[in-house]
């Protein structure tokens, strides 16, 4: 597979350039190490794709799972407690779970409601996640999952990798592609999220 386009969102690239390029090429290495075509598995049931022989998101998952754990990358896991309270929450987002609970209690906060969030891939705080789900699953990634990763002190970038159109017309109906995501974040405005991504595109 290849890199076919890419989204850099709050210098995130630039970042990664910088500050880790090794990782980067070893990203980009996994990417061209998977052939697509061989994972054509899935035989559509719908109407206008009825018999055709699809991109199966379930083994397409699973050999980047296979990739990035034999190069070593983790999944992350960050536990933390709700509070809605915005001072309380700002003051107490770097601490660790154990510690939110005891401030949280100790300032007012009868029982905090015990929460985790976890990411598929982190290596050296950088985190990536490879999405070929729905269009929902895409949206709390970058708009929720990197976003409180980077806040809590876990991760210093955010990267997604997902199929372009191209490629996502060769998958189920409702699958994310880059395009459609890409386009959701630069209708936010440059700022927003307030986390360092790198959205790439990749096709076979």
């Amino acid at each position: 597979m290849k890199i076919a386009q890419k989204y850099s969102h709050l210098n995130g690239e630039e970042y990664l350039i910088v500050h880790h390029n090794k990782l980067y090429q070893e990203i980009k290495d996994i990417i061209a190490t998977i052939d697509a075509d061989t994972f054509r598995t899935k035989i559509s049931k719908e109407k206008r794709k009825i018999g055709n022989s699809l991109l199966s998101p379930i083994d397409l998952n699973k050999v980047f799972n296979d990739a990035f754990y034999k190069r070593k990358w983790e999944e992350s896991r960050y536990n933390y407690y709700i509070t809605l309270d915005r001072e309380l929450m700002e003051k107490s987002v770097l601490m660790s779970a154990k510690e939110q609970k005891k401030f949280l209690v100790e300032n007012g906060e009868k029982e905090p409601i015990y929460s985790y969030n976890q990411t598929d891939f982190v290596k050296d705080k950088i985190a990536v996640e490879v999405q070929f789900g729905k269009y929902a699953f895409v949206a709390f990634d970058l708009f929720v999952k990197h976003m409180l990763f980077y806040s809590g002190g876990k991760i210093n970038l955010g990267i997604e990798i997902l199929p372009t159109k191209k490629m996502q017309a060769q998958m189920s109906s409702g699958v994310a592609y880059y395009e459609g995501e890409v386009y959701n974040v630069m209708r936010q405005g440059r700022n927003s999220p307030p986390v360092p991504l790198l959205i790439l595109g990749i096709e076979p």
